[in-house]
């Protein structure tokens, strides 16, 4: 059964030391509301295990605010806008851990999870120096051809938190079509949060979005402008002046004043 909750009741399902997946891509449909609210917390969250395929804007709220102590992601940065500031201060001063991923590693994990497998055999990383970064990831024999696949671990998350454009009152959710791992996460996480721009009477399936089914969502939250200011296509466009305004404020040092602000609106 779906919950129908509030914004500050939905963030307090995250505990100290889970592990949090992020949905969306890039700078494009991200659960920023949720980051914001789980960063209003009286205690907000601590020693996150933060996976995303990208991560951006939002996780680089959460980095700089000291909710996570690992990081593992293919990609950490603001698209066109550079570097993510936080993320980018913070590994090189080995301040959090990373967890090197591709974009196989993270599937293959996440499909083992799916399976009820310990792990999942890829012809990924065979032949490269990868796994010299990564000494938990293992290789086997296939039993049929005799040949080396790299044996990639199983991922767990706990909460999985998403942002669409609309719900309906079954529980179904219309997401657009930059999904990235979207779906992948949700079949693997204990809890899935998704945010919604609206709550609708019925929701129908369309080419303009892919449709995450009931009982898909253990929570949803009404959220309107939740990916402000990533987009939230075909809503409402990226807020470029937005994310330079952190930009800026990350490289003069002053992240704190920033995220004071941002908070209150």
């Amino acid at each position: 059964m779906t919950l129908f909750l509030g914004l500050d009741e939905a963030s307090q399902f995250v505990h100290d030391s889970m592990t949090i997946a992020l949905g969306g891509i890039t700078i494009y449909r991200r659960p920023v509301a949720f980051v914001k609210a789980m960063l209003k917390r009286e205690q907000k969250p601590h020693d996150l295990s933060l996976l995303n395929f990208t991560a951006g804007f939002e996780s680089d709220l959460l980095v700089g605010s000291g909710c996570v102590s690992t990081v593992r992601s293919v990609y950490f940065g603001l698209e066109s806008f550079g570097f993510a500031p936080m993320y980018t201060q913070m590994a090189q001063r080995g301040e959090i851990k990373v967890i090197e991923e591709t974009e196989a590693s993270i599937v293959m994990g996440l499909r083992a999870k799916m399976a009820g497998v310990g792990f999942m055999p890829s012809q990924a990383w065979v032949g490269t120096d990868l796994p010299k970064l990564r000494p938990d990831v293992k290789t086997v024999i296939d039993p049929y051809s005799d040949e080396i696949l790299t044996a990639f671990p199983s991922i767990a998350i706990n909460v999985a938190v998403l942002h669409g454009l609309e719900a309906d009152k079954q529980g179904n959710v219309l997401l657009n079509n930059n999904l990235g791992i979207d779906l992948e996460i949700s079949y693997v996480a204990d809890t899935v949060i998704v945010t919604v721009e609206r709550l609708v009477d019925n929701i129908t399936r369309s080419v303009n979005g892919t449709v995450l089914p009931a009982p898909g969502a253990d929570i949803i939250v009404v959220a309107p402008n939740g990916a402000y200011p990533t987009s939230c296509y075909p809503d409402y466009m990226i807020s470029g002046q937005e994310i330079m305004r952190y930009v800026d404020q990350c490289n003069a040092g002053e992240f704190e004043s920033y995220i004071e602000t941002f908070l209150e609106y």
